[in-house]
C-alpha cells in the first residue's frame, strides 16, 4: 500500500535505507548485502540516487518522499498495489510526475493498481475500470471510457456533469441537500435522499426508500445500483424501465 501523505507514512527516525530494508527484512529472506542491492535497485526504479539511502524523510521534498513510499512498496515484489490518494498532498506539477512514474512502473513490472481518488481527471488517466462509491457503497462499475461517456447511476451522472469544461461557465450540477451521516445511512438506496430521479422528484418511486438496488446491479453488464438507471440527470421526469426487465 502507498498512502496519501508521504511524510506521515514514513518513520521520521528511520533513514530511507532503513525504511526499505525493514520492508525487505519482513517480506524476504535476503542477506544484508542482497537487501542493500535490492534497496538500490528499487530507488533507481523510482528515479532516486543511491545517496538517498542515508537521508531522512525531513530532508526530502514531498515528491521525493512519495517516490520513497513507492520504492518501499516495490521492494516486496507485489502483484497488486493499493494507492490511497497518492497525489493529493502534492502540487500539480509533482502530481503529473508521480502519475507518469506509476504508469511506467505498471508497464515495466506488470503491476495492477487499486487507485483511490476523488479527482476525476486523475481517475480517468490512471484507470482501466472504475468503481464509483457513495456513503461506503459501490453504486456503479464500468470500463473507464464507458463510464465517462455514458454514466448510468444518478450520482455518477452528477459527478461527470460537474467536471469543469473550458469555455463553459458554472454553476455545474450538484446533488441536492446534505450528505447523510455515514454512521446511519438511509435505508434502501443510500443516494435516494439527494437523487434527482428518486422519490424527492417522483414521490411514487418509494422502492428507492425500501429496496437496496445493489441487489440488481450485479446482473447488469454496466453495473449501476439504481432502480431507474439509465436516466439522464437533466430529465428527472422521464420514467425508466422496470428494473426487473433490465
Amino acid at each position: 500500500m502507498i498512502f496519501q501523505d508521504p511524510y506521515s507514512s514514513l518513520n521520521p527516525r528511520m533513514s530511507i535505507g532503513d525504511t526499505i530494508h525493514e520492508a525487505l527484512t519482513t517480506h524476504s529472506a535476503l542477506s544484508r548485502s542482497r537487501r542493500h542491492s535490492e534497496a538500490v535497485r528499487v530507488l533507481d526504479l523510482v528515479g532516486l540516487p543511491i545517496g538517498m539511502l542515508a537521508k531522512f524523510p525531513h530532508e526530502l521534498s514531498g515528491g521525493q518522499r512519495q517516490r520513497v513510499a513507492i520504492a518501499r512498496a516495490l521492494a516486496v515484489g507485489p502483484d497488486l498495489i493499493l494507492l490511497d490518494e497518492v497525489t493529493s498532498a502534492l502540487d500539480v506539477l509533482i502530481q503529473a510526475t508521480i502519475l507518469n512514474l506509476l504508469k511506467r512502473l505498471q508497464r515495466e513490472l506488470h503491476l495492477s493498481y487499486l487507485f483511490i481518488s476523488h479527482d476525476l481527471s486523475i481517475v480517468r488517466y490512471m484507470s482501466d475500470a472504475i468503481a464509483v462509491m457513495y456513503l461506503g457503497r459501490i453504486v456503479e462499475t464500468a470500463p473507464t471510457d464507458v463510464l465517462f461517456q455514458s454514466p448510468r447511476h444518478p450520482y455518477t451522472q452528477t459527478l461527470v456533469a460537474g467536471i469543469p469544461q473550458i469555455g463553459v461557465k458554472g454553476p455545474w450540477p450538484s446533488a441536492v441537500g446534505d450528505m447523510p451521516d455515514p454512521r446511519y445511512p438511509p435505508a434502501g438506496c443510500r443516494f435516494h435522499t439527494r437523487c434527482p430521479v428518486g422519490p424527492l422528484f417522483a414521490p411514487d418511486r418509494t422502492v428507492c426508500q425500501t429496496v437496496d438496488p445493489s441487489t440488481i446491479a450485479e446482473h447488469r453488464e454496466h453495473r449501476a445500483a439504481c432502480h431507474f438507471a439509465p436516466i439522464a440527470i437533466h430529465q428527472p421526469t422521464v420514467i425508466g424501465r422496470d428494473a426487473r426487465n433490465q
